[in-house]
């Protein structure tokens, strides 16, 4: 295909994957399967590699892309963010109302659900997005731009656009994926997010787009800040004009009187439960520009809106039991068992009480009763305990795991209590489980259930042992057909090519999740380096430190896990990582030096990693190098390279580059 076709077919796809995104994440109505969707992005990813000139920084290929930021730059608001006076009971509602009636002539007003997420600013320039940034503290905020172009449903592209505006919405995590994270860290052992808003803040401010782009943050477009090129008169009038410009926009009912106010609030609190989001409160604002204007507003909030903040329900209940869970890494984990409640439109019965330090805190015993709550409406805590039952007395976890007998041990600058048997069974099946998952090894067909039966029957002791199994085992048991035995022995082959990334993620080491695993891939790209990696090594690794360091060191040193590792290794499974296999030809074209002593790679590692990326490695410079690859004491090659004007990168840019 020349030049011109590959443009005019780009333009094409671009555009007819901005229609499918639009009404599939912002009109939740879509025209097109998830394949046909992905097809399409397949087609234009690839003549954009084709044609690299021709990638426009609007493309819908550029959602997530660019190295991960050393840090957020600092951003000046033009138009104030203020935030809104809270009030909490009705009273308060119609005292705001009756004053703006007093001041103003028939002001009419918005009625609009609270969302509780982060507060961001959009901003546009002749159509194409150009900035985004966080709230801060209303005048000074942090540039997200390359997290924001993660949420699918910011437009980087507007319809009908003004000259310039700019747009203040709020970013959340849908309660799904709320759902789905903390599933995932609590697999991992680590500390879940509390709520959907801490959880969208924390997404939103990471330094690596990817791990954003994973979280599956969403938006709703509240407010214009500024703009040029468009006259408003009013807030109603505003958002249906974002609207039509493609943004997804809060919904909003407009009233003049404080009963029909009221009774809308009403409306909204009782469809909490219902949506698929958080909200906090209801926001009333007077609806004309003008008249905002003639209200004004106090050094900290305007007085021409409000926002009526929900009480958080809480309801008191008998804690009839407290159960200890044993989980992957030995972590022993109380929970309680009380009487069902009805929290938020859903009944629960369950909450985490976290460690014994929690326990204490709060003096919870068996028998008590509790008061408990949906923290962001999704998790169950217990708050506190409002009496004890007569005789009780204060609980304690067990000195030994309640699984297999060995005493437990809480380490140093550790709140958790822990087995430290890895061959405790509890320890053994979700480990198991794990290593099959999807986001490890994934072997389509062992999920728990699977999983607890082979593990049951005796069948496997070891992650090692699936590789041996054999089809006419599986046809023994009772969830086992011929079809199903054949395709799980195939999923099993399948998973020896996972790559390292995958098997680091499924060999279950403490504080070492997907993003992790593949970050030390990058800096490790086979098993051997890794496993003879120095710690300080590890921990100058961007995005990790000494407690991730010590996690991989310790781990990695411990006889039962180099003797899985081995095992694994004579299975077949691959003990390399899979972005850096052949068929990635990035480098294609591009000729390479390399002159001194690298930090971490012998000089045969690098040239080997060079070449399976399709790139050549000579051993003298000339104008037709791409790139000289300088280390320590690097001699006469580095001179010619600067004379010669050729580009000189580090190692470390050099493992960059095939990130």
């Amino acid at each position: 295909m020349d030049k011109n076709t590959a443009e005019k077919r780009i333009a094409e796809l671009s555009a007819l994957l901005d229609k499918y995104s639009y009404q599939y994440y912002v009109l939740d109505d879509p025209e097109v399967s998830d394949y046909e969707f992905d097809m399409l992005m397949q087609e234009l990813k690839a003549l954009e590699e084709q044609f690299p000139e021709l990638i426009l920084p609007t493309s819908p290929t550029q959602r997530v892309g660019g190295a991960p930021l050393s840090k957020f730059e600092k951003v000046q608001h033009t138009v104030q963010m203020a935030s809104l006076q809270d009030v909490f009971s009705f009273e308060q509602v119609e005292s705001f109302v009756q004053r703006c009636k007093s001041e103003l002539t028939d002001p009419q007003f918005t009625v609009e659900p609270k969302i509780d997420g982060l507060s961001v600013s959009l901003e546009y320039t002749d159509g194409q997005f150009t900035r985004g940034s966080t709230r801060g503290d209303g005048f000074v905020g942090e540039d997200v731009s390359s997290n924001l172009k993660t949420v699918r449903s910011i437009p980087l592209k507007l319809k009908n656009a003004p000259e310039m505006i700019e747009v203040r919405g709020e970013v959340y995590m849908p309660r799904s994926s709320f759902l789905e994270l903390v599933e995932q860290q609590e697999l991992l052992d680590e500390q879940p997010f509390k709520n959907p808003r801490n959880a969208a803040a924390g997404s939103l401010r990471q330094k690596d787009p990817k791990i954003t782009a994973g979280r599956k943050l969403d938006i709703f477009v509240f407010n214009v800040q500024q703009t040029q090129g468009l006259e408003l008169k009013k807030h109603s009038q505003s958002i249906e004009s974002l609207r039509t410009m493609g943004f997804k926009t809060i919904t909003y009912k407009l009233c003049r009187e404080f009963p029909e106010i009221k009774a809308e609030i009403q409306r909204i609190g009782e469809s909490r439960a219902d949506l698929p989001y958080d909200i906090d409160g209801v926001v009333v604002k007077v609806d004309d520009l003008a008249q905002r204007e003639i209200l004004g507003a106090t050094t900290k909030t305007p007085k021409w809106a409000v926002a009526y903040k929900f009480p958080p329900e809480e309801k008191e209940t008998t804690l009839l039991d407290i159960e200890v869970n044993v989980g992957r890494t030995g972590a022993i984990t109380p929970v309680a068992v009380f009487e069902p409640i009805l929290l938020a439109g859903t009944s629960v019965s369950r909450a985490v009480l976290h460690n014994q330090d929690f326990i204490d805190e709060k003096d919870i015993r068996i028998g008590d009763r509790i008061v408990v709550r949906k923290a962001g409406e999704i998790i169950p805590e217990v708050l506190r305990s409002v009496s004890h039952k007569e005789g009780s007395e204060p609980f304690v976890l067990p000195k030994v795991c309640p699984v297999c007998g060995t005493p437990s041990v809480r380490e140093n600058g550790e709140s958790v209590l822990r087995c430290p048997n890895v061959e405790c069974p509890a320890q053994l099946l979700k480990n198991m489980i794990h290593f099959a998952s999807k986001g490890a090894m994934n072997i389509d067909g062992l999920g728990p259930a699977n999983m607890e039966l082979l593990v049951e029957k005796g069948l496997v002791t070891s992650p090692a042992d699936l590789y041996s199994l054999r089809k006419e085992q599986l046809t023994t048991l009772e969830r086992f057909g011929e079809k199903s035995a054949d395709n799980l022995i195939a999923s099993i082959e399948n998973s020896k090519n996972a790559g390292l990334e995958r098997l680091i993620h499924a060999l279950g080491i403490r504080n070492i999740g997907q993003r992790a695993a593949v970050l030390l891939c990058k800096r490790f790209p086979d098993m051997d380096r890794l496993l003879s990696a120095k710690k300080e090594d590890i921990a100058d690794i961007e995005g990790f430190g000494e407690i991730m360091a010590e996690s991989v060191s310790q781990a990695l040193s411990e006889p039962h896990r180099i003797e899985l590792i081995g095992r694994l290794r004579e299975a077949g499974v691959n003990m390399t990582y899979s972005k850096a296999s052949a068929g990635d030809d990035r480098f294609a074209g591009m000729t390479f030096v390399l002159t001194g002593t690298l930090p971490t790679m012998k000089r045969d590692q690098a040239k080997q990693l060079i070449e399976s990326f399709g790139g050549k490695v000579s051993g003298s410079v000339s104008k037709k190098t791409t790139f000289v690859v300088a280390g320590e004491d690097a001699g006469s090659k580095l001179t010619k390279a600067q004379e010669l004007g050729i580009t000189v990168i580090s190692e470390e840019e050099l493992l960059e580059k095939t990130r």
